[in-house]
């Protein structure tokens, strides 16, 4: 993923200034963390997984919990030190974190997974389930969809990244396969004007609490 790692160290800038503010303009985000919030607050760390600038978690600080970041650019996770007092951000592959089995209450991860090829996705699911508590909750979001969108240029740079999208149905059997049990989908049409004109999944997922 070194593509994915230079292509976010180089727009960092840019995409705090850009995105930093972007629950402001999404309703639903801010509803659907509040009742991951809810769910997890009291169960210890959560983790804004794929953090960018920090704002997932600190908009799940505000609400109460015990929020950390992890992203694979460290120029992000500089940003979003810079921009969230309070909350640790580390650098970290979402394919092999570093962090201990079972520490999280949740995880966050917004537009983490689109970095992740088809090939690779239930390994990583894997993973994330490892540093989950039993009975810790998953929220995963991801653009709808087949194709792979790759980017030569963003914001004026010179990158490399795949945007991998993905289909409900098919996440949700990968997550299944990972050991996760499904706890429910919400999809919704692209906000005008907000963002990136895509259809959106969310996916609430728990990892058991016996082991299975």
């Amino acid at each position: 993923m070194s593509g994915v790692q230079a292509g976010y160290d180089l727009v960092a800038d840019e995409y705090a200034a850009r995105l930093f503010d972007e629950l402001d303009h999404k309703p639903l985000d801010r509803e659907l963390l509040d009742r991951f919030a809810e769910r997890v607050r009291g169960m210890g760390a959560a983790c804004d997984l794929g953090c960018g600038p920090g704002q997932i978690a600190r908009y799940l600080h505000s609400r109460g919990v015990q929020a950390r970041g992890v992203d694979l650019s460290p120029a992000m996770v500089e940003r979003a030190r810079a921009l969230n007092s309070g909350i640790e951000f580390v650098q970290g592959d979402m394919r092999s974190l570093p962090i201990e089995d079972g520490t999280f209450g949740g995880i966050a991860a917004f537009y983490s997974i689109i970095h992740i090829p088809r090939r690779e996705v239930v390994e990583v699911l894997h993973e994330l389930k490892r540093v989950l508590q039993p009975g810790g909750l998953l929220l995963l979001a991801f653009h709808i969809g087949d194709e792979v969108v790759h980017l030569d240029e963003w914001w004026g740079r010179r990158v490399s990244v795949d945007f991998v999208f993905f289909r409900p149905d098919e996440m949700k059997s990968w997550l299944i396969e990972a050991g996760f049990e499904i706890v429910e989908t919400v999809e919704r049409e692209p906000r005008p004007e907000v963002e990136y004109q895509t259809r959106r999944a969310y996916i609430f997922a728990e990892k058991p609490r016996e082991p299975g």
